[in-house]
Order: structure tokens, then sequence, then C-alpha cells
């Protein structure tokens, strides 16, 4: 009997035909029986869930294999992007959207009595990431392999990712993220390229060159995951270290009794990959996350220089020995400063292993790499201690020194006479404790250098490295950030990729800048009804989560108002808890009136020792306590704090959202990438003109957006001028009755003056100068409940929202990296399907 199947499973979904659904069930008996035999006949969820992953995981085998034995026999170009952090989320359903077989696996399982949603939800988010820079690399992977770049990850396999968080009696409490607890099906193991890294020891100078002796060794094991291309039979790789103790490990120096100790004692040596750092835009200049850094980029360049070496497929080399043709086949990007030792590694391994002079390898060195900056925070910039570097990595420390010292002599000779100027380029920061400025390595030993919207690249050039684009300006440049569809539009909201692929077909998931002929549909009124229908069926659905977890009663009419990121101050929520405040005391003042009703939704982490941002988060649970409790306000608004926002939290939250909040001080959040989501899944945006909100304005019309609050040149004008936040407390009456309220125990009647240090620090030192953008907010968002009363005009402002978020494709991103840095070209051509013939 032939399955029907509709328009919608065939276009965005993939198709089910018969052949397809009955080998997925076989396979899936298969896997499931092999699950079982071992001791059980009873099969759990979690058995279902692992059997349907090693299903699918076999369709990934075949096109993975053939995808690098391509790689190995055509030679391309390959690139390198070495992150510290990989923000993946689930894997499964990922892999069914971009092997086109989501819609086989649903009815297969379906046959089998089973529901797909409820085993998607056995898997565990891979949280190997904190926020915006790993969820970033994350996308660039997805979109290297759509677009059939040669492509590997490279990172730490962290045994516990970022924290999940608890709220207990409304404060944040972390536990730890045991995601490898049940196995992970999507990663393979692979001993045969263990590689060991050298720790501590010191140097010996000889005539025939540099030995770092007497060292420790710990060894890194890689973890091997698939990524998937966009149904183009590309399966690219990303390996992940794990960190293991050579066998001999203490051994040698404990022959008398001290055995059992020695053994004990490896557990040091693996703590190098135990945990991921929990902080977001905070450096914390600790021993262990200096060893994770050089772990990961010792480990990853021996990786490199192997895979370079060996002879091209067919070729009588033994091995290639010219490193000067490495520029040529390789490229390698730095995700931030973290992985800055990969420029004094190569240098280490060109010069001190492979024998080249020093000018030859710092050429090949500085074609080979590049950086990418991700924040202006001073408090976020790499700065190691030079003690602690010469204590660890000894041989490195000269080789900075040398570095630098060339550097300075480059810089004196530009710039006769100027003191001020060297001191201010030097890799080394004198004063105190001396220090090495991992920003000034990067940029001084890569040959591009860019910022991750046009604001902040600008700002990168006027301020931060101002000395340096003076001396150097080809190497700066602009890649603004981009998010992947697939995971971001087909997987988490495929009702309205289908609304979108019924109008102009579904080429746009591999080429969003087609989204732009929606414009055309922006006054149909079937489409305005079709998309305004797909936002409260996920409005409906995501109130049903909400309910079940946080026991409040959900209007699905009240305009669902959404602020998820990394708890920080300048991401200001507490701008955002003024609003809530105010609208709160006026809902109370005149509670007859005609209110736009709003659920106000607030979820993110905060670093675990970041005081300040544990105690905005207590400050939202307790306005919603008092918010929520209140029979005059009703269900006109709520306020709702999303417990343990990670992936697969927005992947449900942002389908749903109306409004979303982008309200960094400007000239501080470097892009966002949030913020591109929620444009895409038909929200409209409240935010300030920083990071990737101005080019999203220039994109869909300034006039579809909600802007507000000072522009950059308006805070630099405060700065010289002076904030002052009394003077605004004094003047702006609605704001000083909010003050009060949390400075007067109204929100912690129990403990009055629980929140007298946020008011403090708001009213004496607020770097984010939150009080200078509270009255221009509050505008705005008058604005914001008028358009909402009006459903048509709103919507027709989301279209033009969708249609302009073709730029925001993690697609052309990294198609600009491409050619603009690594020097290779995209292609969307497919690879053959493994049961093709070659």
């Amino acid at each position: 009997m032939a399955l029907v199947v509709s328009k919608k499973q065939i276009s965005v979904r993939g198709l089910a035909g018969v052949e397809n659904v009955s080998d997925l069930k076989q396979n899936f008996n298969r896997h499931l029986h092999f699950t079982l035999v071992k001791d059980r006949n009873v099969a759990t969820k979690r058995d279902y869930y692992f059997a349907l992953a090693n299903t699918v995981r076999d369709h990934l085998v075949g096109r993975w294999i053939r995808t690098q034995q391509h790689y190995y026999e055509k030679d391309p170009k390959r690139v390198y992007y070495i992150s510290l952090e990989f923000y993946m989320g689930r894997t499964l359903q990922n892999t069914m959207v971009n092997l086109a077989l989501e819609n086989a696996c649903d009815e297969a399982m379906y046959q089998l009595g089973l529901d797909m949603e409820e085993l998607e939800d056995m898997e565990e988010d891979a949280g190997l990431g904190n926020g915006g820079l790993g969820r970033l690399a994350a996308c660039f992977l997805d979109s290297m392999a759509s677009l059939g770049l040669a492509a590997y990850g490279y990172g730490i396999r962290y045994e516990f990712g970022i924290f999940n968080q608890k709220i207990v009696n409304g404060w944040q409490v972390e536990e730890a993220d045991d995601w490898l607890r049940y196995g992970n099906p999507w990663e393979k193991a692979r001993p045969e390229y263990m590689r060991p890294v050298h720790f501590y020891g010191r140097t010996e100078h000889h005539p025939d060159g540099v030995k770092w002796v007497d060292t420790q060794v710990v060894l890194a094991l890689p973890y091997d995951t698939p990524v998937p291309g966009y149904r183009n039979n590309v399966v690219n790789t990303m390996r992940l270290w794990s960190a293991k103790a050579p066998c001999e490990f203490n051994l040698k120096d404990f022959n008398v009794g001290g055995y059992i100790q020695a053994v004990l004692d490896r557990n040091l040596a693996e703590n190098i990959s135990r945990v991921l750092y929990p902080n977001d835009n905070f450096f914390e200049g600790k021993e262990l996350r200096l060893k994770q850094e050089y772990f990961v980029v010792s480990a990853t360049l021996q990786d490199i220089i192997r895979r370079f070496k060996v002879s091209k497929f067919g070729s009588r080399e033994i091995a290639r020995t010219d490193f000067t043709k490495l520029p040529d086949k390789v490229a390698i990007q730095l995700n931030d400063t973290h992985p800055a030792m990969a420029i004094p590694e190569l240098m280490r391994v060109l010069v001190d292993e492979e024998k080249l002079g020093w000018e030859m390898a710092w050429d090949i060195c500085v074609r080979t790499c590049a950086y990418t900056n991700h924040t202006v925070l001073p408090e976020a910039l790499e700065r190691w201690p030079v003690d602690l570097f010469a204590h660890l990595l000894p041989r490195h420390l000269e080789i900075v020194y040398e570095i630098n010292r060339r550097h300075l002599e480059r810089v004196a000779a530009k710039y006769p006479g100027d003191i001020g100027r060297l001191s201010r380029m030097s890799l080394i920061e004198e004063g105190g404790q001396k220090r090495i400025n991992m920003a000034h390595l990067c940029i001084v030993g890569s040959h591009a250098v860019n910022g991750v919207a046009q604001i902040h690249s600008d700002i990168l050039k006027a301020t931060i490295f101002k000395d340096f684009y003076e001396m150097e300006p080809h190497k700066f440049q602009n890649k603004t950030n981009g998010i992947t569809p697939r995971r971001w539009l087909v997987m988490c909201n495929p009702g309205l990729a289908e609304v979108i692929a019924e109008r102009i077909g579904e080429d746009y998931i591999r080429d969003l800048d087609q989204l732009q002929s929606l414009r055309n549909f922006v006054n149909d009124d079937a489409f305005i009804r079709d998309i305004a229908k797909v936002k409260q069926e996920n409005k409906l659905k995501f109130a049903v989560h909400l309910e079940e977890h946080y026991k409040v009663k959900i209007n699905p009419n009240s305009m669902f108002d959404i602020q998820v990121k990394r708890i920080h101050e300048y991401k200001r929520q507490l701008l955002n808890c003024l609003h809530i405040i105010t609208y709160y005391n006026r809902i109370k003042k005149e509670p007859n009136k005609q209110w736009t009703p709003r659920t106000i939704m607030i979820g993110g982490k905060a670093a675990p020792g970041y005081h300040t941002a544990k105690m905005i988060i207590r400050l939202i649970t307790a306005i919603g306590e008092v918010v929520n409790n209140d029979p005059v306000v009703g269900d006109r608004l709520k306020v709702i704090f999303l417990e343990n926002y990670r992936v697969t939290l927005a992947e449900k939250a942002i389908p749903a959202a109306d409004l979303s909040e982008q309200i960094s001080t400007a000239g501080t959040e470097a892009s966002g990438t949030g913020n591109m989501k929620f444009m895409l899944n038909g929200a409209l945006t409240i935010g300030t003109m920083d990071g990737a909100n101005v080019e999203m304005a220039e994109e869909a019309g300034e006039d579809n957006l909600f802007i507000f609050g000072m522009r950059v040149d308006d805070v630099d004008e405060l700065d010289r001028k002076g904030y002052c936040a009394e003077e605004y407390y004094n003047r702006l009456p609605e704001l000083k009755q909010a003050i009060d309220q949390i400075a007067g125990g109204f929100f912690s009647p129990k403990q009055p003056d629980l929140f007298k240090e946020i008011v403090n620090m708001l009213m004496h030192h607020d770097r984010f100068k939150v009080f200078a953008d509270y009255e221009d907010y509050m505008k705005c968002q008058e604005k914001v409940n008028a358009l909402y009363k009006n459903p048509k005009e709103w919507t027709k402002k989301v279209i033009y929202n969708i249609a302009g978020c073709g730029k925001f494709s993690s697609d052309r991103t990294i198609a600009q990296y491409a050619r603009e840095i690594w020097g290779m070209e995209p292609t969307l051509e497919k690879l053959p399907a493994p049961d093709d013939k070659p």
C-alpha cells in the first residue's frame, strides 16, 4: 500500500517512501535487538532513542567515509576552525533534516507505535559552550559542510559542559552537566590518532637549535563527530580531544610504596578535559584554563601537520616536506584569543622541530593563521601572567618574547621616537605583574583580523586596535555573524518553513537571500493569515510547555516578550526589569484601562562567580512572585524566568516569540546571534543600535524594528560629560518609583534590603548607563503595545523582517570567510550518495 504524503512532508521534511520506511524499521529493530540482547528483555524509552540514533547514524557513515576519501584524493585546501567551545545542542533531529530523513523516520516510529518527540527528548544537549561564541562555531560547522568546504572543527571534549541551572527559592543553583552519563551515539573514539602534549620542563639552547626537555606528557585522545551538510552528501568532522594520562604517568617516581597514589594521580592529567569554564565575556587567568588552551592547540597542530605531510593520493612521494606550501593547503581560524597559543606553537614546530629559519617560519605562520575578535569589553580580554607562562610553557615564552622583539623593531622603524606607541603595541604589558596580551599576539601573528558585525569591526579599528590598524590596515576585515537556517528555521519551526516554501519554493534553505521575494506577499491577506496562524500555533505549544514546567497559567493571546541570553550587566536585563515594574505600576494605577497583555520571559545563565548577575536573576524571580500573584493584574502581565536556558529551550522559545529584546548599551554587544534567530522566526525586535541590530534595521527597514536609545556617539558623549544616574532618577517619576520599590523591599518584603547592592550599582557605578535609556525605552514599548493591537499591521512588519533575513545566514558569513580570508571557493555541488556508483 502506497503511503499518502502531504505536500508539507515532501517539501521540507524529506519524502517518506515505502522502501525508506521499511528499511528504517528493519534497521531500528536490528539496533534495538543488539541493545537488549546484552542484558535485558524490556526496552526503555532510552533504548528506543539509542536504536533510532544508531539507525540514523548508519546513514551518515557511508557519506562520511566517502567525503574524507574525496578530500584525500582531491587534496583541497583545508580549513581548521579551532575553538574552545562548540555549543552543538542535540544532534538527532538536525541530522534527519540534513539527510532528508525526518519524514521517513517519523512514519517508521509511528508504525512501531513510538512517539518521535518523546524519543528526541531523551537526547542530552552537547553543551560544550557558554553562549554566542560556542553556538556560532556550531552554526559555522553546519555551513562549512553545506558549502562543500574541506573543514574541521577542533576543540575539547569536556566531560562536563555548561552547568545545568536550577532555580531554588528564586536563586540560581548550579548542577554538573553529566552529559556523557549514558554514552554518546554520535562520537567515535580514534585512539590511533592519539597525540602527546607537553607541559612544564625547561629549555636547552644548543648550536643546532633549542630543545624543550624534562616535560610532563599528557595524551590527547581524539573523538570524531560527523557534521553533515544540507542534502549534499558531504559529511565533515568535528574532532574533540580528551586528556589521558600516559601509562607510565608518575610511576617512575614512586617505586617505593606509592603505586596506588600514582594511579590516583592520573586524574591530575585527565582534569584538563574535565570541565568547561562557565564564563561568558570574562577572563579568568587560571593555570588549568591555560593548560586547556595549549592542550587543544598542540594536539590540533600535530594533526594538521601530519595530514599536510601525508602524500597526495596516488603520488609516489612519501610525504610533503616543503613547508612553504603550508598556507596553500592549510587555513587556521582562531575563534577569539582562546587558541592564540597556535601562533607560538606553530613557530616552535617549524623552527625547533622542522629546522626552518625564523623569517621563513614567521611568513608561513602569518599566512596560515587568522583571528576573529568577539568582544571589546576589557574584562574579557585574555592577559596571561608571564610567570605562569614561564612555569607551564617555558619555550613558548621565549618565542613570544622573540616575536615581540621583532614586532617592536618594526614599530620603532615606522614610528621613530614614539615611545607611547611602542608600549601600547607591545605583546607584553609592563607594570605590576607582567602580562602577555593575547589579542596583540593574534593580530601580529595573523594575516587577517575580523570583528563580527560592521559596527564592532569599526569600533576595533577606532579604539582598542587603533594602533595596529594604522600600521597594518590591510589586515582588518568585517565578517558579520550568521545563523544556520537548517537548525534555526527548518528544524525548530517547520510550520513557518513550510508556509514560506509554499510561496517561494524550498531552495531558500540553501540560499537564504531568496527570502527577499517574500516582500511581494506583504499585502497578500492569505499569506498574512498563514504567518499569523503559525505564530499562534507555536505560542500555544510553548504555553503548554510553560504551564507544565512553571505551573503558571499563560494567556496565549498575550504578547510573548522574550529576552534570552547570558545574564550580564552589559546586556541590561535590568532595563527590562524596570520596564516590567513600570508597566505593573501603570496597570495598578489604572486597572480599568485596555492594557496590551504581555507574558514577559527572561532566561539565561549567570557565571557562578558573577555575584551581580546572580542578584539580577534573584530580582527577576522576585518581581515575578509579586506580579504573578496580584489579582488586580490578572493575566494582563506575567513574568517568567526561563530556567536552564540552552540550545534545546531556545528551539522551543524562539518560534513562539512576538517581541525580541536586544537592549545592550550601544557599543558593547559585538554582534549577537539570538537577535537573528528571533527575526527569522517572525518576532519583531526592540533594540538599541548595537551589534548586528544595526544591519538588521538596514536589511528590514528601520521602520520595521523598534529602535531606541543612545547610539555609540551618544554614549561616548555621555562618557565625556559624565554619566549621572541621579539626574534621571530625580527627573523621571516612574523611574524613581520603580527604584524606590526595589530599594524599599516591595519585591522582597521578608528581606527589605535584599537588592540594595543592585540599586547602589545603578545609582553610583553603572558602566552600562541603564537609566540613560530608560525614558526612550518606555516610549518605544508604548509603540510596541499600540502596534500589537493591530495584528494585521504587526504581521506585515513581521513579513518585512523575515524577508530581510537573507544576510544573516551563516552560509553568507562562511562564504565570505572562505573567499576573503581562507582563499577557498564554496560550492553547492553535491557529492555522489554512498549508493551511487562513483
